[in-house]
């Protein structure tokens, strides 16, 4: 570990699970109240999708702004400034008493989850980058965790406790792991200093920023597909009573998390590449089994496939861009990371639109054949001749 940052990996790392977790508690805690905030403040079904849309644009801008500042002030200032926001904000839509107030109130709330998504993952890179092996992996399995989490905090009080109330206590405790979480973080540099210290006078060639974008959207896309029409898939096309159609997103969601904690030792041994290579093709066969099998059981193991394979993708991708350019490492993880997010939205409406036309297990065509895309695009994630693979140890960066 290098002079710079006195504070031991061992306690950053953990502090980084803590705002992860936090993550995806607070954005969990909102999700599993939509159908009451939706009643509460008498929106429709349409107003309520576009005022979803309208916070995912927030979170993208979020994640813009957000980017540039971790590399200008540093990621103890930003990623528990983030998090404030983020927590704060998740009290707005239980307070909202129309569509106005709750379009306001997820302004907002977009922009500070996408400001903590850019930050705590800008110092998850740094983080690695200290460890000097993959971590990265370990920290989305937590975000998981955090939303599953969440979803069993909204089955013990929903109906029972107003909304506001949970959604006040859910940010007074996220505020209170981020006080907490903060003090162990990494400091970082200003990109200027790092630039000083680094010699570095090149920046990340653009085309490599974009190739890893579009494969964070073609991934984050699929996944997205299994957020909304998993349970459907078996329910209507395989016509499973309603407790089994839920089996498939939680097979899904299941190995998804255990695939992400154990997706960092692989990366270790065998590298990125090939973690990116074999992990979409084996999403791709995963997904295209679910899609054509006549029975649930099956189905359900498809889905669990298709989790494993593409828990430890989206992670490289990340760390790769962060490590392009340490001087700009948010900045740069901002455009990667926001592209990934724009497709983790767009796959639920995509397939919905094909499903006009065709069947749902046909139009999961679509993504698997996104799936075979970042298959073939991994080789992207190759470092150049004599380089080191990003957070990882010398043993691990052999590629295919």
């Amino acid at each position: 570990m290098s002079a710079d940052t006195p504070t031991l990996p061992r306690a950053a790392r953990a502090a980084t699970w803590g705002f992860f977790g936090l993550n995806g508690f607070v954005l969990g805690s909102w999700v599993v109240h939509i159908p009451v905030v939706e009643h509460d403040t008498g929106i429709s079904h349409s107003t309520l999708g576009a005022l979803l849309l309208v916070f995912g644009g927030a979170a993208f801008a979020g994640m813009q702004v957000t980017g540039p500042l971790a590399d200008r002030f540093g990621h103890r200032v930003v990623v528990p400034a983030a998090a404030a926001l983020l927590c704060v904000a998740v009290l707005g839509p239980g307070l909202a008493g129309g569509p106005w107030t709750l379009g306001a109130a997820l302004v907002a709330f977009g922009l500070g989850n996408g400001a903590l998504d850019v930050a705590m993952n800008a110092h998850a890179v740094q983080v690695e980058r200290a460890y000097g092996r993959p971590v990265m992996s370990a920290f989305h399995a937590v975000f998981s965790i955090g939303g599953a989490a969440a979803a069993g905090m909204g089955a013990l009080v929903l109906g029972r406790v107003p909304t506001e109330l949970t959604l006040g206590c859910v940010g007074a405790a996220g505020l209170l792991t981020a006080a907490v979480s903060a003090r162990f973080l990494l400091p970082g540099r200003p990109a200027a200093e790092t630039a000083a210290d680094t010699g570095a006078t090149t920046r990340a060639p653009r085309r490599l920023v974009w190739l890893l974008g579009v494969l964070a959207f073609a991934l984050m896309l699929s996944e997205g597909v299994a957020y909304d029409w998993a349970a459907v898939h078996l329910r209507d096309v395989l016509d499973t009573p309603p407790g089994v159609a839920a089996l498939a997103y939680g097979a899904f969601s299941v190995a998804m998390t255990v695939g992400r904690f154990t997706a960092d030792a692989v990366a270790a041994r065998f590298g990125a590449v090939r973690v990116v290579r074999y992990g979409a093709a084996l999403a791709a066969v995963g997904l295209a089994g679910a899609a054509l099998s006549p029975w649930a059981v099956p189905a359900i193991a498809g889905w669990a496939v298709f989790g494993v394979g593409l828990s430890g993708c989206v992670p490289q991708l990340f760390t790769a861009a962060g490590n392009l350019d340490p001087r700009s490492s948010g900045a740069l993880l901002a455009r990667v990371v926001g592209l990934g997010y724009l497709g983790l939205l767009a796959g639920p409406a995509v397939i919905g639109g094909l499903t006009h036309w065709v069947a749902l297990n046909t139009a999961f065509a679509l993504p698997v054949v996104l799936c075979v895309v970042g298959a073939v695009g991994a080789r992207v994630l190759r470092p150049a001749p004599g380089a080191e693979a990003p957070g990882t140890t010398t043993a691990g960066t052999a590629q295919p």
